[in-house]
């Protein structure tokens, strides 16, 4: 498999991490830069791990997974985006509320946009290819995407105020229902 077709891969699945870290940056303004390489790496690490998993666990668990991967990926960004919309209405505990770097935050950030990555590792398996080497560009890819997004959401955040963090998890909502569209019309053509 070409270098090229990987990078693109890693390219098309560091999407979703990107769009949440952008949101990350906007609803926590303060973010410092060791709490963004923090979520940068821990969204990273589920990106290439998720691959490795996919690949040599695949063919077991595809049946398993496919039918639910996408419902799974809803509900954990619905979550997470509905206390975001809650925080942002009740404005209660907002230091703790705004803390993305809480490890269950950063979980379920990471589970939620690379369970697709699972499905792309067991085509990674079909394909022959070299499953390290893409493993690890698609890491690289999504850790640099996504501190771009928090640098660019942080830049956002501060210019439009507390409101920010409403939209923001409008946005992780409105994600999980991409996942589910795409799937859902992916599986139906």
């Amino acid at each position: 498999m070409e270098i090229i077709t990987i990078l693109a891969i890693a390219l098309g699945l560091s999407l979703d991490s990107f769009a949440v870290s952008l949101t990350c940056g906007a609803v926590q303004s303060r973010i410092q830069f060791k709490q963004a390489l923090k979520v940068a790496f821990i969204l990273a690490l589920f990106q290439g791990a998720f691959p490795l998993a996919g690949y040599y666990l695949g063919v077991s668990f595809s049946e398993l997974v496919e039918p639910v991967d996408h419902w799974v990926a809803l509900i954990l960004l619905s979550m997470l985006g509905i206390r975001m919309i809650y925080g942002g209405i009740s404005r209660e505990e907002e230091e703790e509320r705004k803390d993305i770097t809480r490890p269950l935050i950063l979980v379920i950030m990471g589970i939620s946009t690379s369970i697709d990555a699972f499905v792309v590792g067991i085509s990674l398996g079909f394909l022959d290819a070299n499953i390290f080497l893409s493993a690890v560009l698609i890491g690289t890819i999504t850790f640099l995407a996504s501190m771009l997004a928090i640098l660019l959401g942080k830049n956002f955040g501060e210019r439009l105020g507390q409101g920010v963090e409403i939209a923001g998890g409008l946005i992780l909502v409105l994600i999980g229902l991409k996942i589910v569209i795409e799937h859902t019309l992916f599986t139906v053509a």
